[in-house]
């Protein structure tokens, strides 16, 4: 029953005061060991797979039909790689498959944790805004990132592999879709997402620092891509199953 739980067993609603998102291109053979195997990796080029760390302001999080009051506040950061799957139907979907989802609420953690496969965890996650600049850390974590959000044209970061920001927007996240895999009975999880007013904004990385990265064994990651975007209503249908053939 509780492992039933877990697979987003009803809709919810959300409400994202800010998203910012970072992309790192890496090459695809690092990342394939790190998705099961009924997924594809969303490659660049036939070269690169993607990896992003999105770090989200989310308010009001609650099950569809309850009241905005009822709702959770937290900031999630969280590590997920670009893929595709065919589902059934012969549908082939782009999404996200989740590593790992950090928040700053106990709470949240616990109700993640029972609801959904994203391996929430709870850490001190600080912020610090001054004029353009904006800097997010945490000690027990040990990441950092500091951005510039100043208005203006924003160059690609120095070594992206893609050749212009149209290029870049595909890989800019969150992709209508996740996906979970159960070895065990072949069953795979598709959680599909919708949103509004997605309109994200290159910005301009001044310093970050993934220790997550190591931990998966991930070299020469490079900055593909950053984005922000800006009071954003998100709304995820119920988990849906099947078997993978």
């Amino acid at each position: 029953m509780f492992k039933g739980l877990k697979n987003h067993p009803f809709a919810v609603k959300a409400f994202f005061e800010s998203s910012i998102v970072l992309t790192f291109a890496v090459a695809k053979e690092q990342l394939t060991q790190l998705i099961p195997p009924c997924l594809e990796l969303d490659t660049f080029d036939n070269k690169y797979g993607f990896i992003a760390v999105a770090m989200v302001q989310t308010r009001k999080l609650r099950p569809e039909g309850f009241p905005g009051f009822m709702g959770n506040n937290f900031f999630l950061i969280g590590y997920r790689i670009f893929v595709r799957y065919t589902d059934n139907a012969g549908r082939n979907l782009r999404g996200l498959y989740i590593l790992k989802s950090e928040t700053d609420k106990r709470k949240m953690e616990i109700l993640g944790n029972i609801f959904t496969h994203y391996n929430y965890t709870t850490t001190d996650i600080k912020q610090a805004e001054s004029g353009n600049l904006k800097t997010f850390e945490s000690v027990r974590s040990n990441f950092k990132v500091s951005i510039d959000v100043a208005e203006g044209d924003v160059a690609l970061p120095l070594k992206s592999p893609f050749s212009n920001w149209k290029e870049a927007r595909r890989f800019a996240g969150p992709l209508p879709f996740t996906f979970r895999f159960n070895a065990a009975t072949k069953e795979v999880l598709i959680i599909e997402g919708v949103r509004q007013n997605w309109t994200p904004k290159p910005i301009k990385v001044i310093d970050y620092h993934f220790p997550f990265f190591d931990s998966l064994n991930i070299e020469n990651a490079v900055l593909a891509n950053a984005f922000i975007i800006n009071k954003v209503p998100y709304y995820w249908k119920k988990g849906k199953l099947e078997i993978w053939k």
